[in-house]
């Protein structure tokens, strides 16, 4: 990762029109908000040609490496709801650097020589506030496997893999086959992880593994909802993940896109409206979550939860998928 630098958010207002044909392929994620932000960039730059092919993340990832073996290139640029997406497509070599003044705009931590990290999602252990008190929920994920506390999981869930992922990284493959075998005898399973965000609320169980925003997202609609976020600390318990974008042609057009979508007014949006975490300096963090300096995630490159494979192995040999 680059050094730390204070350089702080653009506006859209300092940046260049854009002006071409440019291929996005988009993972798809967040409810339309991404394409919001997408349709406000078209309307603000009239010359500007964009041509979106949607998928499920790690497909659109498997199809440029692909296309790239086939001598082929259709997209230009790859936005990904997930680091790991990412991750697959750098080492596959395809992805372009990045100018410093591009990587300098993100937080310490997040700063990458080929990707940008666009938000960032926090996994968290919602709780039910009238089943559970804070003082019964350790701070270390791993204690869950042998607490009495029941639990809310979506194991099918992509974020899901990339929490178990990066807990086969950080602590092993037998601590992390042995921690999905405790916790599967006490764990409730949901298809998403809004589901399990729901399921903890109504008292189904005692407390879930979800992405911070399902939370925010629901009290903002019931402000009075039996539901609170705990945190873990520096494990995998409260990884920090994040959607994140890269050029694959060359060109200032591709690099000048990415640049919007790391603009203070984008940022900003995505922070009110998705609930998802600014990665670029001097934008605020959504209502409700306490400063990313407060939380104390794990030191891990993202792009190394690419790694799937073992991990879907694991939890199929457990019998948890």
């Amino acid at each position: 990762m680059a050094a730390e630098s204070n350089s702080v958010a653009q506006s859209v207002d300092q940046l260049p029109p854009l002006k071409g044909d440019l291929t996005l392929y988009l993972g798809r994620g967040e409810g339309g908000l991404y394409e919001n932000v997408l349709e406000a960039i078209r309307k603000r730059n009239p010359g500007f040609n964009l041509q979106i092919r949607r998928g499920v993340t790690a497909a659109l990832a498997n199809t440029i490496v692909a296309e790239s073996k086939a001598g082929v290139r259709r997209a230009d640029v790859f936005w990904a709801v997930d680091s790991g997406a990412i991750g697959l497509v750098a080492d596959a070599g395809l992805a372009r650097p990045l100018p410093a003044d591009v990587t300098a705009q993100l937080k310490p931590g997040f700063q990458y020589p080929q990707w940008a990290p666009v938000t960032g999602r926090i996994r968290t252990l919602p709780y039910n506030t009238e089943r559970v008190t804070p003082d019964r929920i350790p701070d270390s994920v791993m204690a869950l496997a042998d607490s009495d506390l029941s639990i809310g999981w979506a194991p099918a869930y992509a974020s899901f893999q990339s929490f178990v992922t990066a807990m086969r990284l950080l602590e092993g493959e037998q601590a992390t086959t042995d921690w999905l075998k405790g916790v599967s005898k006490r764990a409730k399973s949901y298809a998403g992880e809004l589901g399990v965000v729901m399921g903890v609320e109504r008292g189904e169980v005692d407390l879930g593994f979800a992405n911070h925003y399902y939370t925010l997202r629901l009290k903002n609609g019931k402000p009075d909802a039996n539901v609170d976020l705990a945190f873990t600390k520096n494990d995998a318990g409260c990884l920090v993940n994040a959607s994140g974008i890269l050029a694959l042609s060359e060109g200032d057009l591709p690099i000048n896109f990415i640049r919007y979508l790391l603009t203070r007014e984008v940022q900003s949006y995505l922070a009110s409206e998705a609930y998802e975490i600014p990665l670029v300096n001097s934008v605020q963090p959504p209502q409700g979550l306490p400063p990313l300096n407060t939380i104390s995630p794990p030191k891990i490159d993202l792009t190394q939860l690419a790694d799937l494979r073992p991990t879907l192995n694991l939890m199929r040999r457990v019998g948890v998928l």
